[in-house]
């Protein structure tokens, strides 16, 4: 979608500056780094980054809307675990359908509540099902106030997109990733790893996802070590990432070229 805007400002000669919240270098980027001034990202190490370029480089931290930096997520005392699912604007299927039959076996066990965003046309589904077996559920499509409804989960199970990723990351819930096998140059598999090797999340190839998500969801459960651990790590990741701190830095690149 950048493409025509980009166009439009050479066109114009107007300074370009682009930005890959992916850690593999867009097609349409890639097609103007020789045009733009800089390029922002979230590593040097993005995949199929031409080396002649690197000096246009401008790493940032993860970059989200300015509600999620000002969102209070202060720790508070919680009797429920609140399992959030992105399924993105149209839905995942091995979430719609596979994964409400895993959190059923759960909530005989544990405290849960499911909050999941779903395509518009699930949503009577799958509230009928978790409401029928008394599991506490919020579902929905599209939210204005998302970053409101999601900020005291405690877990989500999500796509790899680096927006979602990002969100997820600055309010420090821990997540469970199931990478979008098709994505272009398995992008989103190389998004979820860039927290993976901070040790910030968990990744789960779809392939055994149906099988495996329910052991994992019990041992997060069961054992919270490890969730803590991750939990502490997004904290650490995020400790200078403010809304004011990357505003500044973008705005004393731009400034500077």
């Amino acid at each position: 979608m950048s493409l025509p805007i980009i166009l439009a400002a050479r066109l114009l000669r107007i300074d370009i500056y682009l930005f890959e919240p992916n850690l593999v270098l867009g097609r349409a980027n890639k097609f103007f780094l020789k045009s733009c001034k800089k390029i922002f990202c979230y590593s040097e190490k993005l995949i199929n980054f031409p080396i002649k370029f690197k000096d246009k480089i401008t790493i940032i931290n993860p970059l989200v809307r300015e509600e999620f930096y000002n969102s209070d997520i202060s720790l508070k005392k919680k009797e429920i675990f609140k399992i959030l699912v992105v399924g993105g604007s149209q839905g995942a299927a091995i979430f719609d359908k596979d994964l409400k039959n895993k959190i059923l076996n759960i909530s005989k066990n544990y405290p849960i509540k499911i909050i999941h965003q779903t395509s518009e046309k699930n949503i009577d589904k799958l509230k009928s099902f978790y409401s029928s077996n008394n599991i506490e559920n919020l579902i929905f499509s599209f939210d204005k106030d998302f970053v409101k409804i999601i900020k005291d989960t405690d877990l989500g199970i999500t796509r790899a997109g680096a927006s979602t990723l990002a969100e997820l990351s600055i309010l420090n819930i821990p997540f469970l990733a199931i990478p979008l096998p098709t994505s272009k140059d398995n992008h989103q598999f190389e998004n979820a790893r860039f927290y993976e090797n901070k040790d910030c999340c968990w990744i789960l190839d779809q392939k055994i996802f149906d099988y495996k998500v329910e052991e994992f969801l019990k041992n997060i459960l069961e054992n919270k070590v490890d969730y803590s651990q991750k939990k502490d790590n997004l904290k650490k990741l995020n400790y200078q990432n403010t809304w004011i701190n990357v505003h500044q830095k973008i705005m004393r690149v731009i400034n500077e070229n």
